[in-house]
């Protein structure tokens, strides 16, 4: 924190950043301001450890956030991908080079909680945010952003970065517009130990019966995260297909510890990412890869971000000087997790109406294996990759023409 103000900060509890959720986003977030010196109070409805619907993939992109000194809560390391189209034309690739790496949410997220902590933030669980607001009595001057809790206490800030989930308080307040919204349903299912052999090291992908819909199975020592994912307004066949998942693979018998579902909120292209002296980052913000629905990275990513352009909004000292460092931050979002996500949302178009193309071109053609390998490493992204190879710029184009009623499947 700056020596300017400080005395009277102290006196009147004024933190330069508050963060709202303790998820990847936020624990990101207030890792990154509290580096820079700032005092950070990091709030979370829960208690942690807490189990969040996720199969708990961890790609490069995710690997290459983490702080300095992190050490993954690996379950396995996946050297294997098997994919299928709605249960047939199974065909496993592998590579000798691990592609990406299983965790479980409650412990990867408690260790980047304590990542924040060791650097300085402070930590308050089971608090419920109510509202933000940035006018009226609460607040006591325009530097300044009130976080009301359940139960009335106040909390400020100079600057609050909302990680609270897809919908939750601060992104309503912000005013975020989403324009994709899916379920995902997901068992965690202990298995024995002959089950578990199979599956090591291996995960499968299936590409399922409603358009855009797609399955997984991610194993985690002996237990195996199974689940699907479709498009919002489709419950009733999106649990059919999750059903019909496990008793194809021969997991029926055995009770899932956790059934959980969840919807995963896409962001609108013009989507605000701030208001005032609030930003919005990870879930909260609609950031996730729209054809795959990955998260994570873009938690991590994103939160960074948002972190580290608190500090600055913290800093400003008129509304001008806010209004450019919260430009700054969502031009830094748009022109990183922004490209990819709109080469995200084409995969996704062309996916929905052609699964058989691309189930047969992953399996069959070994540039395409080749580029799935290096998103997953992290060694590119679909941004990049549409950009600077031509024939995946001119892959994505013919399936971006391709008529309807052409599916290599149907």
């Amino acid at each position: 924190m700056s020596s300017e103000n400080s005395s009277a900060d102290d006196v009147r509890q004024v933190w330069d950043v508050v963060v709202v959720g303790a998820g990847p986003a936020g624990a990101s977030a207030a890792y990154a301001a509290a580096v820079a010196g700032r005092r950070v109070l990091l709030l979370e409805k829960a208690e942690l450890p807490r189990y969040k619907t996720c199969g708990g993939g961890i790609i490069g992109p995710s690997r290459d956030s983490l702080p300095p000194g992190f050490e993954l809560p690996l379950k396995d390391r996946v050297h294997a991908v098997t994919f299928s189209s709605n249960g047939r034309f199974s065909r496993t690739r592998r590579s000798r080079q691990m592609l990406f790496g299983l965790i479980n949410r409650p412990e990867f997220d408690q260790q980047l909680v304590e990542h924040a902590q060791k650097a300085g933030a402070e930590l308050r669980t089971s608090v419920a945010v109510q509202r933000v607001e940035q006018h009226g009595s609460a607040v006591p001057d325009r530097r300044t952003v009130a976080v009301v809790l359940q139960g009335g206490e106040t909390v400020l800030a100079r600057a609050v970065v909302g990680a609270d989930g897809s919908a939750g308080r601060i992104g309503a307040h912000v005013g975020v517009k989403v324009d994709q919204v899916d379920l995902g349903l997901e068992a965690e299912i202990p298995v024995p130990e002959t089950v578990a052999e199979d599956w090591k090291g291996r995960v499968l992908i299936d590409w399922g019966p409603m358009p855009g819909s797609y399955g997984w199975v991610f194993p985690k020592g002996d237990t195996l995260t199974v689940g699907v994912i479709s498009r919002r307004g489709e419950g009733a066949a999106t649990k059919r297909y999750l059903e019909d998942f496990i008793g194809r693979l021969g997991l029926a018998g055995f009770e899932p510890s956790i059934s959980s579902g969840h919807l995963t909120r896409c962001r609108a292209d013009d989507s605000p990412l701030s208001r005032g002296r609030v930003l919005v980052c990870g879930d909260a913000a609609g950031l996730l890869e729209p054809w795959t629905r990955e998260g994570i990275s873009f938690a991590l990513r994103s939160g960074r971000l948002a972190g580290e352009w608190a500090v600055r909004i913290a800093e400003a000292h008129d509304a001008v000087d806010t209004r450019r460092q919260a430009l700054n931050y969502a031009f830094a979002v748009k022109a990183g997790l922004g490209v990819e996500m709109s080469v995200g949302k084409r995969m996704l178009a062309a996916f929905e109406r052609r699964p058989g193309v691309f189930h047969a071109v992953l399996t069959g053609f070994r540039p395409a294996w080749k580029a799935f390998k290096d998103i997953t490493r992290g060694s590119t992204s679909l941004g990049e990759l549409v950009r600077t190879h031509p024939m995946a710029h001119r892959a994505l184009l013919a399936l971006d023409r391709r008529p309807a009623g052409d599916d290599v499947s149907s």
